[in-house]
């Protein structure tokens, strides 16, 4: 439920944006909170590492798989600055938290210059009508590889 703890980590989410705004990267930050403990922070380094994955919620994700050893944050809540772009909240649903809360929405972000609010419109199109084709080629062994993930006895199932 949305309480002191949430306007918290919200608050630092926004710092570390503000932050990394004053040190030349996106108006983005985020963190990762489990059992009231930061597993891991992240600020927008798409620029800096000249990675258009490396948003701030990516960043913090990945860092936090990295602390705990894991690749589900199962029973973490994401704190991000900024609503999560299609890429993020992709990124949050892979890694399985339980809880995504933000700041600012893709409105704000529209008004900062981001695509959020435009990839958002854009997946509830159809792909028809996108400016980039997206387009299945299926040859005869499109399913190989899930039938040999399936048939792997020690696979690592997520």
């Amino acid at each position: 439920m949305p309480g002191t703890d949430d306007a918290q980590w919200l608050a630092r989410s926004i710092d570390l944006a503000v932050a990394n705004v004053a040190d030349g990267g996106g108006p983005f930050g985020a963190l990762i909170v489990r059992d009231g403990v930061v597993l891991a922070e992240g600020q927008n380094r798409v620029t800096r590492d000249l990675d258009p994955t490396a948003h701030a919620e990516v960043v913090a994700i990945r860092a936090a798989c990295a602390a705990v050893g894991d690749f589900s944050l199962a029973g973490a809540t994401l704190y991000t600055s900024c609503e999560p772009c299609p890429l993020c909240l992709s990124a949050a649903l892979w890694a399985r938290v339980d809880r995504v809360v933000y700041a600012a929405d893709r409105h704000d972000a529209a008004r900062g210059g981001f695509d959020d609010l435009e990839f958002y419109e854009l997946f509830g199109r159809d792909r028809a009508t996108w400016d980039l084709p997206v387009d299945a080629v299926r040859p005869e062994n499109a399913p190989a590889p899930f039938d040999a993930w399936l048939a792997h006895d020690h696979r690592t199932d997520y």
